[in-house]
């Protein structure tokens, strides 16, 4: 597949990331959550002398590298960036401060929302899918027609802040066996009061949890951002879009963590736990007006970065 970028996925705040990878302009970035494509285009566009290790679980995201000799696009999970990075350089792992650059631009792409056949969309009919690639060990069908009760409404309300999960829960349960999206989105719909559908999509939360679920993501996170401080050399830096607030959170919760100095308990007259600081953090930021305007998907994004500081 020879998707064009701007069909692809519209990159998300990437003149910021451009502007915030400026000190890696001549080092090594890494790439976990290729796509599309845009964020390392862009990239490499900005800086001649990059190079960029670029990961995606997605066979179709592979499939769209370009034709590059400064980019590798490698069919993978970016949870495992570390052993990537590592076969990539010819180095054994474990690997750490080896390259100046990480991004990574989580949950789905525009391409695998608006391809029906891929199951994550509640607009368009299609099977209840959902996997990202095919390291996932159940699609959301397996999940939607098998898990008990109970299992069901405490993911819908995990992952995705569903209040109305347990009349949820139930119509998934009475409807079954659910064979499409669209039965999906109906049963979730009816369940959902009047009232609380004028805020958009009633089963928008629905799938945002079965797709988490379905692809391990927050999992996937914690994991790719210790990975990502590992690899990072002093200086070198992290820029990560989030969309939603249980990604966010987990990515403010590290970088405050990395940014802390001393973690002792309140009241202690002497330092005694000897912990420095091993990030600075560098800020939070959002899409601009006109970006929201020309990718109304930008409207959620919140990219926060970090700069790897020696310890």
């Amino acid at each position: 597949m020879d998707q064009t970028t701007s069909s692809y996925h519209d990159p998300v705040l990437a003149q910021t990331c451009v502007e915030m990878l400026a000190p890696a302009a001549t080092g090594i970035v890494v790439d976990g959550t290729f796509g599309g494509g845009g964020h390392s285009r862009a990239l490499l566009a900005a800086y001649p002398e990059m190079r960029i290790i670029a990961i995606d679980r997605d066979p179709d995201a592979v499939a769209n590298a370009p034709s590059s000799g400064r980019i590798r696009v490698i069919a993978a999970n970016f949870a495992d960036m570390e052993r990537v990075v590592a076969r990539d350089l010819g180095q054994p792992p474990p690997v750490s401060a080896v390259v100046d650059g990480v991004l990574l631009d989580l949950g789905v792409s525009s391409f695998q929302v608006d391809t029906a056949g891929r199951g994550f969309s509640y607009r368009r009919r299609g099977p209840v899918d959902m996997r990202m690639g095919p390291d996932a060990e159940a699609s959301a069908g397996e999940l939607v027609n098998t898990l008990e009760r109970d299992e069901l409404r405490d993911l819908i309300r995990r992952y995705g802040e569903e209040r109305f999960a347990p009349r949820i829960a139930d119509a998934i349960i009475a409807a079954r066996p659910i064979t499409d999206t669209a039965e999906l989105a109906a049963a979730v719909a009816g369940a959902v009061p009047a009232a609380a559908r004028r805020s958009g999509h009633p089963a928008r939360k629905t799938f945002q949890a079965l797709r988490i679920a379905v692809n391990t993501e927050l999992e996937s996170l914690a994991s790719g951002l210790e990975a990502a401080l590992s690899l990072l050399r002093p200086g070198g830096r992290l820029c990560v879009i989030a969309y939603h607030s249980l990604e966010d959170r987990i990515v403010k919760r590290r970088i405050a963590r990395g940014a802390s100095g001393c973690i002792c308990p309140p009241g202690l007259p002497v330092c005694t736990c000897g912990h420095t600081a091993e990030l600075v953090d560098l800020g939070r930021f959002r899409p601009s007006a006109e970006e929201v305007a020309r990718n109304p998907r930008a409207r959620s994004a919140v990219l926060r970065v970090a700069e790897k500081v020696a310890v």
